[in-house]
């Protein structure tokens, strides 16, 4: 049967129209995903620099920081079907960045402490192409697994928020490491879902993914400074 013939059957040219949507917001979910990188640094850089973040104190920078995100992604969610939720995106970003300083500045005390940073990025950057390529492998439908992801996400806030007054760095080694499993599954399901057709707003998957790198880097950074920081 020829391609003119083929074409002809119903559901044939939308098929192909269907799968080229999918690419396409794959595509543009991992440009914008890669732009987002940049005004994350810049915010660390300014925190860093400035110690705006350091001044807070815990309990203050953590209201400001859960104050600041679920207001910006509420933002981005309004906003994602036009240019403007964009650009709120990358706000969000450099707002993420700059709550990121108050770690980065601990870390950087450390005498290998620019060395521990570039070992999460770069751990970083394996967990997200190791997930990115599974997503494209496995064929098995991954929604379920969304759920559970989701209570193991609340019950990991939860105790995050008590740790703030506890101060317990044991406790805050085992949620790093949880952390890392969970958010690490997360990115999984989030590509997978972009793949499959379940997530079809670019802005959307943006946010979701950039959430999840976010976490993992921030959780192997927590480690690597708790068990491999070395001082003067």
């Amino acid at each position: 049967m020829n391609e003119q013939r083929l074409q002809t059957f119903p559901g044939y040219a939308g098929s192909g129209s269907l799968a080229a949507d999918r690419n396409r917001v794959l595509r543009n979910t991992y440009w914008l995903l890669a732009l987002s990188m940049v005004p994350t640094v810049l915010g660390a850089w300014v925190g860093v620099a400035t110690g705006i973040t350091s001044a807070l104190g815990v309990g203050m920078s953590a209201i400001v920081f859960l104050a600041g995100a679920f207001g910006f992604m509420f933002a981005i969610e309004k906003t994602k079907h036009s240019s403007t939720g964009v650009m709120v995106l990358l706000a969000f970003t450099f707002f993420m960045g700059l709550m990121l300083a108050r770690l980065l500045s601990a870390v950087l005390g450390f005498k290998n402490g620019s060395s521990l940073i570039m070992t999460a990025f770069g751990g970083t950057a394996v967990v997200f192409v190791g997930m990115a390529t599974l997503a494209t492998v496995i064929k098995r439908d991954l929604s379920n697994m969304g759920k559970f992801l989701f209570v193991g996400a609340l019950i990991l806030l939860a105790a995050g928020i008590v740790n703030i007054f506890m101060q317990s760095t044991a406790l805050m080694m085992t949620l790093s490491v949880l952390a890392i499993v969970i958010f690490s599954g997360f990115m999984l399901f989030d590509i997978k879902r972009v793949i499959d057709g379940g997530e079809t707003n670019y802005i959307s998957a943006t946010l979701a993914i950039y959430l999840d790198i976010y976490n993992v880097f921030q959780s192997l950074l927590a480690i690597l400074g708790i068990a491999g920081g070395e001082r003067d």
